[in-house]
Order: C-alpha cells, then sequence, then structure tokens
C-alpha cells in the first residue's frame, strides 16, 4: 500500500526499538495515585526473580512527580492479564491482549520520541539532565513534556482500540470515566493510564472476553479525556499538523481523531437493482448520481472534485410515508457504491446509526453518535452512513418526551453536519431517514443538504411494474398491454419529475408563489427570485439563510445533472485512477449551465417540503390538543356526576 504525499511513515524499526520499554510497562511499576482512588488490590502473585519494583526508564525532569504519603499501588499488567483465565497457561486471547498492549506503548513511545525530535523537546531533555537549561525556557520545557504526555496517551489509545477491535466481544462495558490523566511527562502519564486500566480489569474482567471489553472501554474513555484535554493546550501543531502511518499494522495516526484502519468492514446486506426501485424517481436518480460522485474520490489529494465545484451532496434526508422504499433506496445506494469499490478496490465503509445506540448511561448516546460519525468521515475510506428513523432516535429541543440520550445525538448530529470544524471531503455521504420529518428537529432537518421525497409507486404503470416485479416468475399469468418498465427509465422520469416542481404543490407556499407573482410577474430575474424568497421567509420564520444555501448546493448539483459514465466506474484506469487535476477537467467538460427553470424547480422543491413537514407537524398538535380538551370535557362531565 502506497503512503499518501502528506503523511510520514513510522518504520517498523522506529516501532520495534521501544518494545523493552514497553514489556518493562506491563511487567510491572510502582504508582502512587494522585487523582484517582484506588478501588481494586494490587496484584499479589510473587515477582520471579530480578524483576525490580521500580521502573526501568526513568523520566528525564526530575522533581515533578509530586510526592505523597499514600501507599505506592503496584502494576503488574501481565499478571493482572492472565490471572483473567482458569489456566495455568494464557490462552491465546490472552496472548493477542498482551501482543497488543505491547505494540500500541511502542508505538506511542516511537512516536513521542519524534514529536520531541520536530519540536527540539529532545534537545530540551538533554541539557535539563546536564542541568544546562536556561531559567528562561523551563516554562516552555514544561509545555511540551506536558504535549509530548498528550500525544503518547492518546496514540497508545488509539493504536489499543484497532489492535484489540478484532476481538471485541458484542457485550460492552462501561468503565466510566478515566481520571488518572498525568501530564508531567510522558512516563508519569502512561504509569497514570495503566494504573488506572488494571484497576478497572481488577474490577471488571472477570474472563477473557470482558478483558478485551473493558480495555476497550477505556481506551475509549481515555482519548476522549485526552482530546478534550488537548484543545486547550499548547505546543501541540507538530503533532496535529502531521500524519503517521504504520504499514504493518494498516492505519494512520492523524492528530487526536479516533483512528481506524483503512480497509472497510464486511458488508453484509441484500442489495437492490435500480430497476427494483419502482417509482421515486427524483429520489433514485439523485441516489445514484451521488454513488458515482463519490467514486470520484481522490484518496491521495483527499479531495473530491465535485465537492471543489460545489456539487456534492454531504448530507441528505429522505422522508416518506411507510413502505414507501426507503429501505430499497438505502440497499440501492450500498450496493451500487459496494460494486464501484470492489472495481477499483477502494475501501468502504456502511454503517447505520439505529436507536440501539440510545443508552441510558450519561454520554454515551453522543459517544456513540460520535464515533459513528467519525467511521463514515474516515478519509481512508468511502463512507456511506444512514441513520433510519432520525425522528425516533434525534430528540427535538424544547420536547418534553425527548430524552437526555436522543438529544445527545441530535447535538452531535447538528455539529457534525454544518458545525464550525465540519469539513467535507467528498469520500462519504450521511442519509436521514424518517416516516414523521415534521418530528424531526428544524434546525437538524435544516442541515440535510438535499431532500429526497420517497412517495413510492404513483402512477398505473408503476403499480404495474411493481406487482410484476414482486410477483416473481412462479406464475404465467399474462402481461397484458403494457410496456413493462417503460415508466421507469430514469431520464424520462426525473425530466418529468423536475417540472412538476415548476409550479410549488403544497398549498400554503403556492399561495405565496401566486401573490408574489401578481405583483412582481414572472420569476426570471435574481432580483425577482430573491423577492419571492423573502416572501416564503415572511410565511415561515424557519425559512433562514441556511435554506437558501441548501437551495444554491441543490441548484449546483442540478448543473452536474450528468451520470458519470458506467465504463468510468468499469474501467478504473479511464477515470478513477487520473490524477486529481485530470478528473477535475474531465468533470468540467461535463457541467451545464444554471437556469432560471432549474432555480425556480428547487426553490419550490426544498419550500414545498418545508410546508409539507409544518403543516403534518401543526395538524398533529392540533389532534393532540383536542384530544386533550376532550379527555378534560370528559373529566369534567364525570366529575360533575359523582357530585350529583
Amino acid at each position: 500500500m502506497s503512503i499518501p504525499g502528506n503523511q510520514m511513515e513510522l518504520r517498523e524499526e522506529e516501532i520495534r526499538k521501544h518494545y523493552g520499554a514497553a514489556l518493562s510497562l506491563l511487567d510491572g511499576f510502582d504508582h502512587t495515585p494522585r487523582i484517582a482512588r484506588a478501588t481494586a488490590p494490587a496484584a499479589a502473585r510473587e515477582r520471579s526473580p530480578g524483576i525490580g519494583a521500580r521502573p526501568r526508564f526513568r523520566s528525564t525532569t526530575p522533581g515533578l512527580v509530586t510526592r505523597s504519603t499514600a501507599r505506592p499501588e503496584g502494576v503488574r499488567l501481565i499478571e493482572r492479564v492472565e490471572a483473567t483465565g482458569d489456566d495455568a497457561l494464557p490462552s491465546p486471547l490472552q496472548a493477542a491482549v498482551l501482543q497488543g498492549l505491547r505494540r500500541a506503548l511502542a508505538i506511542a513511545l516511537a512516536l513521542g520520541e519524534q514529536f520531541a525530535e520536530r519540536t527540539g523537546l529532545d534537545a530540551m531533555k538533554r541539557d535539563n539532565l546536564d542541568g544546562r537549561l536556561a531559567q528562561g525556557r523551563q516554562a516552555e520545557f514544561g509545555e511540551l513534556l506536558a504535549a509530548e504526555a498528550l500525544v503518547v496517551l492518546s496514540v497508545f489509545a488509539n493504536a489499543a482500540s484497532v489492535l484489540l477491535a478484532s476481538h471485541a466481544p458484542e457485550t460492552a462495558v462501561e468503565v466510566g470515566e478515566v481520571e488518572e490523566v498525568l501530564t508531567d511527562n510522558p512516563q508519569l502519564a502512561l504509569h497514570g493510564a495503566l494504573w488506572e486500566l488494571d484497576q478497572d480489569l481488577a474490577l471488571l474482567a472477570s474472563d477473557p472476553l470482558r478483558l478485551v471489553a473493558v480495555l476497550l472501554a477505556f481506551c475509549e474513555q481515555l482519548l476522549a479525556r485526552v482530546e478534550a484535554r488537548a484543545a486547550t493546550a499548547p505546543r501541540l501543531a507538530a503533532f496535529t499538523g502531521a500524519s503517521w502511518r504504520i504499514e504493518a499494522d494498516d492505519f494512520a495516526i492523524q492528530g487526536f481523531a479516533p483512528v481506524r484502519r483503512g480497509r472497510g468492514g464486511p458488508l453484509t446486506m441484500a442489495f437492490k437493482r435500480p430497476e427494483q426501485v419502482i417509482g421515486n424517481h427524483i429520489a433514485k436518480h439523485q441516489a445514484m448520481k451521488l454513488a458515482k460522485m463519490l467514486m470520484a474520490y481522490d484518496f491521495e489529494r483527499r479531495m473530491n472534485p465535485f465537492a471543489e465545484l460545489g456539487g456534492f451532496i454531504f448530507t441528505f434526508m429522505g422522508d416518506g410515508a411507510p413502505g414507501t422504499g426507503k429501505t430499497t433506496l438505502i440497499q440501492m445506494m450500498a450496493g451500487l457504491i459496494h460494486g464501484y469499490c470492489e472495481v477499483a478496490g477502494y475501501p468502504f465503509r456502511y454503517q447505520n446509526l439505529s436507536t440501539e445506540n440510545i443508552d441510558s448511561y450519561q454520554g454515551k448516546s453522543g459517544q456513540n453518535a460520535k464515533a459513528f460519525i467519525n467511521n463514515i468521515l474516515d478519509p481512508a475510506v468511502i463512507g456511506f452512513g444512514t441513520i433510519d428513523d432520525i425522528d425516533q432516535l434525534a430528540g427535538k429541543r424544547g420536547d418534553r418526551q425527548s430524552s437526555a440520550g436522543q438529544l445527545e445525538i441530535t447535538a452531535v448530529l447538528m455539529e457534525s453536519f454544518a458545525g464550525a470544524n465540519t469539513v467535507v471531503r467528498g469520500n462519504c455521504t450521511f442519509g436521514m431517514f424518517s416516516n414523521f420529518p415534521e418530528n424531526v428537529d428544524d434546525a437538524l432537518r435544516q442541515r440535510a443538504g438535499a431532500r429526497f421525497l420517497v412517495d413510492g409507486p404513483q402512477s398505473r404503470e408503476d403499480y404495474i411494474d411493481i406487482l410484476h416485479l414482486l410477483m416473481g416468475k412462479n406464475h404465467d399469468i399474462p402481461l397484458g398491454r403494457h410496456d413493462l418498465y417503460a415508466a421507469q427509465q430514469i431520464q424520462r422520469a426525473v425530466a418529468a419529475s423536475f417540472e412538476g416542481h415548476s409550479r410549488p404543490k403544497e398549498q400554503g407556499l403556492l399561495d405565496v408563489w401566486e401573490r408574489v407573482e401578481r405583483e412582481i410577474g414572472p420569476l426570471d430575474t435574481i432580483a425577482r427570485l430573491g423577492t419571492y424568497l423573502k416572501a416564503i421567509q415572511e410565511a415561515d420564520a424557519r425559512f433562514t439563510g441556511r435554506a437558501i444555501k441548501n437551495i444554491t448546493d441543490a441548484v449546483k448539483v442540478r448543473a452536474m445533472d450528468f451520470e458519470l459514465p458506467d465504463d468510468w466506474m468499469e474501467e478504473p484506469d479511464r477515470f478513477l485512477f487520473r490524477p486529481y487535476d485530470e478528473k477535475l477537467g474531465m468533470i468540467r467538460e461535463l457541467m451545464g449551465k444554471i437556469t432560471v427553470d432549474t432555480v425556480v424547480q428547487e426553490i419550490n422543491r426544498y419550500a414545498d417540503s418545508e410546508f409539507r413537514y409544518a403543516d403534518k407537524s401543526d395538524e398533529a398538535a392540533i389532534e393532540a390538543t383536542v384530544r386533550d380538551m376532550e379527555r378534560m370535557e370528559e373529566a369534567k362531565r364525570r366529575f360533575a356526576e359523582r357530585r350529583g
């Protein structure tokens, strides 16, 4: 596998030279807890001759550890891991855990060493040991040591998570927040983290499978704590501004972000072909286009030409009544991307965020949502993330029925889809689906850059086609007078569907449209179109600047209303494997012009959806109020009868 140009390789010899130090940490050291409190006994197994009670590798900064009268707690992780089994010999899983921990520690120490070299900290350490460090550089020295400690802790947690992920059991374990996070220097930082890990293992790791679960949960918590500390820590640019690849283990270190392997996991899904999606012409057309757009992503440049040109769909919402084909649309799109990636040899990752990710443990729901987002955003893969039944998963702010976990997920999705740190590379897309989009938080719903109305079969021809498709072949019933699947010819059907939005469909929006046309005439200039948008905003205050951005993004997508040729997907050398600038030029040649009709249609498509959501939401609220009033009247009647 080639190393992208913006990555440095962390060579194997640089990692392996730290195996001795890593093994020493696992073998045994004493640690006096400074923040956390001991809750488990120290490992008590008798030590082998020659093993000292002190760590072999000492800090280069004497005096930074605060002295305490508390009894030092012995940490013997090898013994702790072996004690989780019921055999005198370690099991293959226990051995894999120890191997993974040793390698994760070695990777962390190696990267900490590179950080010290890049920042000049290694020279300052030597000067400090020799007593030659200038008094004026003491503060800088302390800040760099703290920065290196955060780097080492983050890399250890990340590497251990990746190396042990394949052994993860189905059952998760809650370990609580990591407290013993010390940043005096890297060695003390690892002592504190490993001491707390040892505490968690003693309390929760009753068998080898739970051993892995506890380890992974601990690494997740440690990474989150370190990432939060790093957000305000100085002198970390040398780490956050670079990227290191560990080739033997197939993953890359990129700042404090969670690390994942480049390859995608196995995908088990009943894929659907485009011809198996009946009706839903615009949604199907845009999903097919988006599947090919994703394939234009350039792994070297880490950017997609469509994202640079402004025609990429990063987030979309598909809404429709139950049974209209939302799941089929997901299966079709995932199948197309999966097939294209297999031909090109690209890693593909699909994941769905479901209601199972809502957790009663405070903060865990948000962590689950963030892990889902990071999995899909991973720039080393082509990603497709779906959030089915988002109205049940993400809470609506101000709704007393929304749980704390649902509101956590809402906050994470809002920040991830259109936050200050959101970067759209064009390697992934997120689809939100709902039968009741009016129940989705307004601000979250408006973060869907595109709207797919999934309304299922509509015409007589659609119903004949879907009946024939679902009947299968085990019959000899004649078709009759019908041109099978002719109505599903995508270009003709899509053109008719877009033309249907030349006028609004929702009555509330139609009233606005007719009033504006009477006052200013046809909407054929930027000024008149802007007047129409302002009139919509006056009718619905939720129609804000974000709505205008979503509409203009959709217009740019329409300017690219073409599908990349099939042979570009089937023969990767013709397009996919071309240099980024060549791909950009090839796409420019296919682009069309933006027309007034396109802008009007996209305004109406988007505004229709908002008015539809508002009408449904208002109607649901009215019905609920009517039911409450009826119950109150009945209660008054019964109360009066009892008193009489």
